[in-house]
This record gives structure tokens, C-alpha cells and sequence, in this order.
């Protein structure tokens, strides 16, 4: 019996309120680029989580592009060229 009563106190303690929610949807909305037009709207979480969905989706497409961009570069550039340098000089910071 008593490690039913505990489960159910550790079940209710690590419950998240509606208000978490809304507090961490509301932290999540002010990440996404078009926050500040929509500061003082109020958007549902749903469509919150869908446009965070969409933009890191949109952030996997701008790194592969970028990495493909990079290759093509490091591949058109002598290796040791002063291009090649600072190309190297870069991706180590």
C-alpha cells in the first residue's frame, strides 16, 4: 500500500499544470522569427507547435544547404591557398 501512496504523490508532483504549459507554448512562441508581430495575440498551442515544427524543419534545410555550399567550395579550392586558410581558420572556431 504505501508504495501506491507514494507512486501517487511522485505521479502529482511531477505533473505539469496547464499554466506550465502555457508559460513554456508562451517561451516557445517568443523563439520563433515572427514572435514580436504576434506578442500580444493569443495563437493556440497547437499552431505554436506546428510553426516550430515547420521552422526547425526550415533550419535542417538551411544547414544542409550550407554544408553543401561549404563542400563545394572546399572542393573548388586548392588546399593551400589563402582561401583554403581561412575557410579552415573559420570551421575551427
Amino acid at each position: 500500500m504505501s508504495s501506491r501512496r507514494s507512486h501517487s504523490r511522485h505521479s502529482n508532483a511531477s505533473r505539469i499544470t496547464e499554466e506550465q504549459i502555457n508559460e513554456l507554448v508562451s517561451k516557445l512562441q517568443m523563439m520563433l522569427p515572427d514572435a514580436p508581430i504576434r506578442r500580444n495575440s493569443r495563437v493556440s498551442a497547437k499552431k505554436v507547435l506546428q510553426e516550430t515544427c515547420s521552422y526547425i524543419r526550415s533550419l535542417h534545410q538551411e544547414v544542409d544547404d550550407l554544408s553543401e555550399r561549404l563542400s563545394e567550395l572546399l572542393a573548388s579550392t586548392e588546399t593551400d591557398s589563402a582561401e583554403a586558410a581561412i575557410l579552415r581558420s573559420l570551421l575551427m572556431q
